[in-house]
């Protein structure tokens, strides 16, 4: 397949096919999926399973065996604002399970805020440089033993050539080993100042991050938590008299989102457990589409629908962007590789409990599953139409659209695209929302330990 690289600004990928996505698009928005009066019958035949390259059900061997005592602990950490600088910002603010292990929200307000999801605030006096920047991802099923890639744009990843194992970007190598990528990953979001460190001058943490001293910044966070007595009595339970580290914690909090975010108990795991009734015809009309001749599988490939790897699927780019030649520009995998081949590329999600961890994008930019497929079947048509308010942002007096009221910006991204679009008749769309459905594990959805009650810091926690 051809990659149109930014440089070729004015070779645009065609518009998806005969202008589908438009045209379905006035149609939802006149009637919505459900009630569009095409008829294509999904009933009668059951799908013939081994015509399809099916993955095999999930066993013992998906997730790492769990150290229940590690995991407690870690169940304390993610909720505990004490690992952020000002102790006012958990790994739960952004990722609780109330709403679907993400936040409901477009791009995220980490520091400076108060409350979750839809619903948190500025705290009194605060101001707000700049929301996160991109979309904070759900926690489903990240500890899986075959998950080797974190992050949008692949910054942390399994390397068995990098120090300790595990790539990460060159101003946060690892201060020691960790035992998993997802803990490799917990060690950065409290260096971010909008997400947990603060901002420079409020307080020593983030000090030393805005010095580009992330040693510092994780052994002080260390040291308030091995001062907490609970949490010494924890750790030594672990590791004895050894004093705690950020790897420690890190290792930590991973075990605890390993054992408590997983989702592989859906309708889809029974169907491949060997359940036929388990979903329904026209989810199974979905899944032949997905695994057959709409091409889903092949990036979102795999038990839990990723391939781990890039995709430039011209998705729109809102908020602050992560810098680059225009300051709002996120240019993802690109960043981290440098190659003219990655501009615009992201991460493949996985789909598990997909329906719960709206809103989709890197950025966030659509608000439903039906309108993310729609841009599916006409990427660049869909960035082109972009109807700004659909991006569910919490109200600051911020420039969220730079990207997309630059033109030159928005022509880069169009011809970065490399998904030539699909068609779909409105009842295969259907059917494809209702397989996406299908993958939802709704025993998982409030997580297997639950949110405690209070933290050993004492700190007050953000409440649903």
């Amino acid at each position: 397949m051809t990659t149109f690289l930014p440089q070729f600004r004015l070779l645009l990928p065609k518009c998806g096919p005969k202008h589908g996505p438009l045209i379905m698009r006035a149609w939802v928005a006149a009637f919505g999926v459900t009630s569009l009066t095409a008829t294509l019958s999904l009933a009668g035949d059951a799908v013939e399973r081994d015509l399809l390259d099916l993955p095999a059900a999930a066993t013992h061997a998906t997730f790492p065996e769990p150290n229940l005592t590690q995991v407690l602990l870690g169940q304390k950490l993610f909720y505990d604002p004490v690992l952020s600088g000002n102790q006012t910002v958990a790994c739960a603010t952004c990722h609780h399970p109330s709403l679907g292990t993400s936040d409901g929200m477009s791009l995220s307000i980490g520091d400076g805020g108060i409350g979750l999801g839809p619903d948190r605030q500025l705290r009194a006096g605060e101001t707000v440089p700049a929301r996160i920047p991109r979309n904070a991802p759900a926690l489903w099923n990240l500890g899986a033993t075959d998950i080797t890639v974190m992050f949008h744009d692949g910054r942390v990843a399994t390397d068995p050539t990098a120090p300790f194992g595990f790539q990460m970007p060159p101003d946060r190598p690892l201060p020691g080993a960790v035992d998993s990528v997802l803990a490799a990953q917990a060690m950065l979001p409290v260096l971010s100042p909008e997400e947990m460190a603060g901002q420079p001058d409020e307080n020593p943490v983030a000090d030393a991050v805005h010095k580009n001293d992330p040693f510092t910044a994780w052994a002080l966070l260390a040291a308030r938590v091995e001062a907490i007595p609970e949490y010494r009595q924890r750790f030594g339970a672990l590791q004895g008299d050894r004093a705690v580290t950020m790897p420690d914690i890190a290792n930590a909090i991973a075990a605890f989102i390993a054992y408590e975010f997983r989702a592989v108990n859906s309708p889809f795991d029974r169907y491949l457990a060997g359940d036929d009734m388990a979903m329904s015809a026209e989810a199974q009309h979905g899944m032949a589409l997905f695994y057959g001749e709409a091409g889903c599988s092949g990036c979102h490939a795999g038990l839990l629908q990723t391939d781990q790897d890039f995709h430039a699927i011209a998705t729109p780019q809102i908020g602050p962007g992560k810098g680059g030649e225009v300051p709002y520009s996120d240019t993802g995998r690109h960043m981290v590789t440098g190659e003219l081949v990655d501009f615009y590329r992201f991460r493949t999600p996985s789909l598990r409990n997909i329906t719960q961890t709206a809103p989709y994008g890197h950025a966030g930019a659509f608000p439903d599953l039906q309108e993310m497929l729609l841009h599916h079947m006409g990427p660049v048509d869909s960035l082109l139409t972009y109807d700004r308010t659909q991006a569910i942002l919490h109200p600051l007096p911020l420039n969220d659209f730079a990207a997309l009221d630059d033109e030159v910006e928005l022509l880069d991204i169009a011809a970065a695209n490399e998904l030539s679009g699909i068609d779909l008749e409105e009842a295969e769309m259907r059917a494809i929302l209702a397989f996406l459905s299908a993958l939802t594990d709704e025993a998982s959805l409030k997580g297997r330990l639950g949110v405690p009650d209070s933290v050993p810091s004492g700190l007050p926690m953000d409440q649903p």
